[in-house]
């Protein structure tokens, strides 16, 4: 026959009731953070298998270790943000340097592109100025003025009249090609003294007599204003001049208006 009790609410509760109870407080109030101070002495004294039994030791073993891993997580995210900073901060000055040497780069292929631009005007504002001097006349006596007219009559010329003009100048003036050429001729010409004949670029021929000296040779290229020679009185002359000729040929007797030939090609003579 089982043992039994009587059953009533005024039965006095056991010592291991009791004692469990205590215990159960005890772990209550510890999760909550309320240190055992509260306890009843007769706590202290309770069995420490009791205590294990409670799981006390593995609920603050388990809590370090979370806050660990929760810290540790936080310094890793902390630091994937600060790297990310980072990175995006260098991706910023690797884009503007980039822009940088870009524009620096367009820069200078602009002003390369200017200075070729300006180069380029200047070398052929320079061949055009050079084509227009080497295409210009010049008088043959700076600064001169024609003494004897073209085909004025007279016993001196073996023609009966003069085939050229005569440009006053003392001896020893400088003479000028009056525009470009090659020497064709360039020494004594009988009756013409010391001379020079040129052919001109456009075909015609001048020529230049009675020098008294002379400063280019045949095959020789030459410029206007160029000087050929200076002026005297060589061959039949009555005194220093300039004899000067304009012909459509190489041949004696092809003469053409010096004045006129002269002033059709911008010579205010």
């Amino acid at each position: 026959m089982a043992f039994t009790r009587a059953t009533g609410k005024h039965r006095r509760p056991s010592r291991i009731t009791r004692t469990t109870a205590n215990v159960a407080g005890v772990a209550a109030l510890t999760t909550t953070g309320v240190i055992g101070g509260l306890a009843a002495p007769a706590l202290a004294a309770a069995d420490e298998a009791a205590v294990e039994h409670t799981g006390l030791t593995q609920a603050i073993s388990v809590g370090d270790s979370l806050a660990e891993s929760v810290d540790a997580q936080a310094a890793a995210q902390r630091q994937a943000a600060d790297d990310a900073a980072a990175a995006k901060k260098a991706e910023e000055a690797a884009k503007k340097k980039a822009a940088e040497e870009k524009r620096k780069a367009e820069a200078e292929a602009e002003a390369k592109a200017k200075a070729k631009k300006e180069r380029e005007a200047k070398e052929r504002a320079a061949r055009e100025a050079e084509r227009k001097r080497l295409n210009t006349y010049v008088s043959p006596v700076s600064g001169s003025y024609v003494s004897t007219g073209y085909q004025t009559g007279g016993a001196m010329w073996s023609s009966g009249s003069h085939t050229g003009v005569d440009f006053h100048a003392a001896s020893g003036t400088t003479v000028h090609a009056v525009g470009s050429g090659t020497v064709v001729e360039a020494g004594w010409g009988g009756a013409y003294g010391n001379n020079v004949v040129i052919k001109m670029n456009d075909g015609t021929y001048t020529q230049y007599g009675h020098m008294s000296s002379l400063s280019v040779t045949v095959g020789q290229t030459v410029t206007p204003g160029q000087q050929i020679g200076l002026s005297g009185s060589t061959g039949n002359s009555s005194g220093p001049h300039l004899h000067f000729e304009a012909r459509s040929g190489e041949e004696y007797g092809s003469d053409i208006d010096p004045v006129s030939y002269l002033r059709s090609h911008g010579v205010n003579v």
